[in-house]
């Protein structure tokens, strides 16, 4: 089933575009990378496929409903955003931050019950913040602040994620339990990832389908193995790749010169 859908698609910022005339078909069970230089627009286009900026052409629906005919709080039911940075004025502990994932599920002036404290726990267990509960975000390191934000956004329970460099700030152990847990909510749960990589590997490992922002507005959308090959890498990026395959899998690698 198509939980979002862009159809002729335009998004520019500052006078330069990222995409013109994409069609993109985002459908449960599928998760997609965004690959593309420093610069290209992955940011803006993820920012406005979740309803925070308008498209300049084109039109983006969830479920069949444009999405700006959504109400904010049921449109966060389905479609949650992992923002790259995050700011963090007021003083809360790590259980509390968490908890914001539940408001959308929440009525006017109602609190969390034992149901949202509960799931909001299981999401940061699966972050490896168990025991953090009480600690206050302020104390955290940037690594373990990036593993909150994903727990807030678990504890949302949205059916499409869009993931804005999640992997940022992680370890490599926490890099790969993070990836290895959104490709099970794809797969798994019948969920819908979208998010921004930086590493091909990562990309070609855990997504199934890929979206190229090559600048100018020249996107290119399909499966891994269609988009993500060595030629357009190579123009993606402006340097040749090489995919070489070892014991456990393939790895893509910039070419290196000289010493």
């Amino acid at each position: 089933m198509e939980l979002l859908v862009a159809q002729d698609l335009a998004v520019t910022v500052a006078d330069k575009q990222v995409c013109h005339d994409l069609d993109l078909h985002i459908r449960r069970g599928q998760c997609w990378a965004i690959l593309g230089a420093n610069g290209s627009g992955k940011t803006t286009l993820l920012h406005t496929l979740a309803g925070f900026r308008p498209a300049q052409g084109g039109e983006i629906t969830l479920e069949g409903r444009h999405l700006d005919t959504w109400q904010p709080r049921q449109r966060a039911r389905l479609l949650g955003m992992l923002l790259q940075h995050y700011e963090d004025p007021f003083p809360s502990t790590v259980l509390e931050t968490a908890l914001i994932g539940r408001h959308p599920h929440l009525q006017r002036w109602e609190w969390e019950d034992s149901d949202d404290v509960a799931q909001a726990r299981k999401a940061l267990e699966s972050m490896d913040l168990a025991g953090f509960e009480n600690r206050t975000i302020a104390t955290l390191s940037g690594g373990e602040r990036r593993r909150l934000a994903i727990a807030t956004l678990l504890t949302q329970n949205p059916q499409l994620l869009l993931l804005d460099e999640p992997t940022n700030h992680l370890d490599l152990f926490h890099q790969l339990r993070a990836l290895n847990l959104f490709t099970h909510l794809a797969s798994q749960e019948d969920r819908a990832i979208m998010m921004v990589l930086h590493d091909i590997t990562s990309a070609a490992r855990y997504c199934d389908h890929a979206l190229l922002l090559f600048g100018e507005g020249e996107t290119l959308a399909g499966t891994i193995t269609d988009v993500v090959t060595e030629e357009n890498l190579a123009r993606l990026y402006g340097h040749p790749i090489r995919c070489l395959t070892g014991p456990d899998g393939d790895v893509w690698t910039p070419m290196f010169s000289g010493t």
